[in-house]
Formats: structure tokens, C-alpha cells, sequence
């Protein structure tokens, strides 16, 4: 869309507030661009990076289906994390590079959002193999997990699984989803410029291969600094 002054142009724009339009997205022009142009799901979690501060207070928001997402279900799987929050927690404290913890129950949904310091594989492995065994008591209520119990046998396979239910981080600057697609569909990223007026639709048919996604990296503070260097120079310690 443009914002130049005409009423040709106002009209464009007022489009996607117009009920017919709408309904001719929905059902005609969104389905024969997903068809003509499909977009590759993208992974969950944190993009790699060679800026140190990108690094620190990195971002995982994993969404786990529960098995059963009845009322009791659900009750079964607040449980889990209420009997077994103790260890949960000091296996985070000892895995060291965690800011952060929490547990929510969302929908049909089990999500942990965490924020830890480097990287995620080693962030996962050094969790499971501090405390698998307590963590399967919650991996035992989620839908699909249930061939990688004990987690502490199957930690690389785990790592994977976290990894694809982690939520996609939209990029920070939306034109770096250009290059987050063409480096999915194995194309160069640094091949001709897209057209700027594509990244709407782009942005849409993305959205239809990661329905659910985390807006941008999020606002970290502390940028130059580990939960462990911030503790220290408060003389808390671990």
C-alpha cells in the first residue's frame, strides 16, 4: 500500500477494512497465493549471531499440545509443574545461563517462556541432563512427546522437538524475512532486492505457515551483561 495523497490511493488502503474485500481475501486472493507462492514454515527460536549482545537474554517460547486439554487434563498438568517446581527450578539454577522462567497454560496449551544466555541446543541438553528425569512427569502430559521418555535418553531428539515447537521470532526488521524465506526454500540470500510492496503479502502467507509467532525479538535489558555477571556484581551468587 502507499501512502501518496490521492483519493485513488486512499481507496487502495481502505481496502482491507472493506467487508467485501475481506471476504474476497479470505476465500480467492489469499488460498491462489498460498497455491502460486507457498511459503516454507520457519524454525522456531533465535536466529544465530555473531554480535555478542545478541547472544545474551535470547528467547524461547515453546508451546507443547496437551494430551488431554480437558478441565482435567489440564488440572493434571498444572500439577505436574506444581509437585516437581522445586527441582524444575534448581535444575535451571544449575544449568546457569537462565534469566528467567515461567509456565502457562494457554488454551489447549502447555507453553514454558524462558530467556537464557547463548545457545539453545546447549540450553536444552544442559536442562535435561540436569533434570530429565523430574521434567518427564510434565513431558507425560504433552501430546506427541511421549516416545523420547526418559528425555535423558533421547536429548538430542529432544532438542529437535523443542526446537520446532518454539515459536518463529518474527526478524526485528521486517525486510529480513525476505531473506529468512529464500534461505528456507534453499535460494541465495543475497540474490536480486524483493520488491518492497511484496512484503505484505509475504508477511501473510508466512503467517499461514507459522500461524503462531513471536513478534520481534523483544526488548532485553541489560544487553552486555549474563544473569551470572549480574548476580555476581550484586554478591548474590548462584
Amino acid at each position: 500500500m502507499t501512502n501518496k495523497n490521492s483519493w485513488f490511493n486512499a481507496y487502495v488502503n481502505s481496502l482491507p477494512t472493506r467487508g467485501w474485500f475481506k471476504l474476497l481475501s479470505r476465500y480467492v486472493v489469499v488460498p491462489y497465493w498460498i497455491w502460486r507462492d507457498p511459503k516454507p514454515k520457519l524454525p522456531g527460536g533465535p536466529r544465530e549471531s555473531p554480535q555478542t549482545s545478541e547472544n545474551v537474554q535470547r528467547m524461547m517460547n515453546l508451546v507443547m499440545p496437551l494430551k488431554d486439554p480437558s478441565p482435567v487434563g489440564r488440572a493434571m498438568a498444572a500439577m505436574a509443574i506444581a509437585q516437581n517446581v522445586d527441582e524444575i527450578f534448581s535444575g535451571l539454577d544449575n544449568v546457569g545461563t537462565v534469566h528467567t522462567a515461567r509456565f502457562l497454560l494457554l488454551g489447549d496449551n502447555l507453553c514454558m517462556i524462558s530467556v537464557y544466555d547463548g545457545d539453545f541446543s546447549n540450553y536444552i541438553r544442559d536442562f535435561i541432563e540436569t533434570i530429565g528425569s523430574v521434567f518427564d512427569a510434565v513431558i507425560g502430559q504433552i501430546k506427541g512427546a511421549e516416545h523420547m521418555m526418559p528425555t535423558a535418553d533421547h536429548v538430542e531428539e529432544f532438542i529437535e522437538w523443542v526446537h520446532q515447537h518454539d515459536l518463529f521470532q518474527a526478524p526485528d526488521f521486517p525486510t529480513d524475512l525476505f531473506a529468512l524465506q529464500d534461505a528456507a526454500k534453499g535460494l541465495p540470500t543475497d540474490g536480486p532486492a524483493h520488491e518492497l510492496m511484496t512484503l505484505p503479502r509475504d508477511l501473510i502467507l508466512q503467517l499461514h505457515a507459522n500461524p503462531n509467532l513471536s513478534l520481534g525479538g523483544g526488548y532485553r535489558s541489560y544487553p552486555g551483561f549474563s544473569a551470572a555477571q549480574v548476580r555476581d556484581k550484586f554478591g548474590v551468587g548462584w
